[in-house]
This record gives C-alpha cells, structure tokens and sequence, in this order.
C-alpha cells in the first residue's frame, strides 16, 4: 500500500465524503448529524443557565461534552454503560469539551453552561474527530437560538485523524485502516490553522520527525476541507 489507491479507492490525502444535516433534532438548541463515510454520529447542543458551583460568582460560562456509541453503532451489540463510563468515552468527551471550550469567549456568554452531547450512530472509525467537527456547529446553532452575544463564538474549530498505513501517511482513517495502523494521530485545529489538541500513539512503530511532519500536513489540508463544511452548514442555520 505504499503507493496508489487506498483499499476504498480514496487516495492518501482524501477526505471520505462529509456531510453535516443541521437542525436533526428539532428539540434541541443546536444539533447536526455528523457524517464522514460510514461514521455518523449526532450532536446537539443544549444552552443552560447557571455554572458548576466552582464557577458560580465569576461571570463566565462553561462548555462541557458527553459522548456515548449507541448499542448497535459497531455491529456487534455494545452494552450502554451502567454507573460509570468506560475509559475510552470518558477520555473522548474530556477531549471534545477541551476543544470546544477554545472557541467560547467564556465572559461574554455569561454564566450560562452549554452541553454537547455525541452519540455515535455507526462507528467506522474517527468518531471521536467527527464528533469535535459536529459538535462545534450544533453549538454555532444553539448560540444563535438562544441569541448569546455572536462575538462570543470564536472561528470554526475541527479534527480529523491521520496516521502511517503500511508505511505511508493517510488521511482520515477508516476502520479498518485504524486497526491495521501503525501509527494513529489525532488533530484538532482552528480555522486560522493553530492546533488545539494533538494526540499520537506509535501503535504498531514508533515514527519518525519526516513521518510526523507528513501526518501533520494532511490533518492541515483535512481540517481546512471540514471547516469549509462546518461553514456551509452554519450560513443554512443562520
């Protein structure tokens, strides 16, 4: 696989096809069923008043996430969590309120708590990268619902993943890519190009600098083509 076609006929640097559907649940503030490839996953946005108490008094919100598989969203039945969540969720939607949080002007929404909530309908890989680039439209829609000062919503933010297949950078792996990787690598970056987080694994090899800058460059052109979506699908929500 080091040269030509990927197994799905994308080439190396190609997106799977995206889709964003706004207002998908009508009850929410915000919502949007995210779609890369078979991945899909719903996310709204819920805007409340009041803060957690250790932020009560200090004229600032917060932006917090929930993230969860439905049952059937891999296949093989997968149990919903009883009590306490599994380490992977529990990690993904500290990540996803994380990124979020960098595009609220937290005073200017006041105290006000906004939830994103995730929920994978089907898994085929970058679900934790769709959910971040889902939830920050559902978001832009649940702020404009809910009239919080525009200026408080900052450029678009967006991730995708990237990573070393049989020896060669890719981009925006699908599951069965992601289970045979070497190397897995998370990106999430602002419109003006800045990263907010990062997170790399050598699976199966540790990788090199020339491999790094190589992930780097894709997850750069792959987040520029979400956030391009990612502003389509607020101008229709607007």
């Amino acid at each position: 696989m080091a040269t030509g076609m990927r197994h799905d006929g994308r080439r190396a640097g190609e997106l799977r096809p995206v889709s964003i559907t706004t207002g998908y649940v009508p009850t929410a503030d915000g919502s949007c069923l995210m779609q890369m490839g078979q991945t899909r996953v719903i996310c709204t946005a819920s805007v409340t008043e009041g803060v957690p108490d250790w932020l009560a008094g200090a004229g600032r919100g917060w932006v917090t996430a929930e993230y969860g598989m439905l049952p059937a969203s891999t296949g093989k039945r997968k149990g919903r969590p009883v009590g306490r969540l599994d380490g992977r969720s529990a990690e993904i939607q500290r990540i996803i309120g994380r990124v979020l949080r960098s595009a609220v002007d937290m005073r200017r929404i006041g105290e006000v708590t906004i939830y994103l909530d995730c929920d994978v309908l089907t898994a085929d890989g970058g679900t934790r990268t769709a959910a971040i680039t889902g939830a920050w439209v559902a978001m832009a829609q649940a702020m404009a619902r809910r009239r919080l000062p525009a200026r408080a919503l900052g450029p678009p933010v967006a991730a995708v993943s990237v990573g070393i297949v049989a020896g060669r950078a890719v981009l925006d792996l699908d599951y069965r890519e992601d289970a045979d990787a070497e190397v897995d690598l998370n990106v999430a970056m602002t419109a003006g190009g800045r990263y907010v987080d990062i997170q790399g694994t050598g699976e199966g090899a540790p990788f090199d600098d020339a491999q790094l800058a190589a992930m780097l460059r894709l997850a750069r052109s792959g987040v520029r083509k979400l956030i391009a979506a990612q502003r389509k699908a607020a101008k229709a929500i607007q």
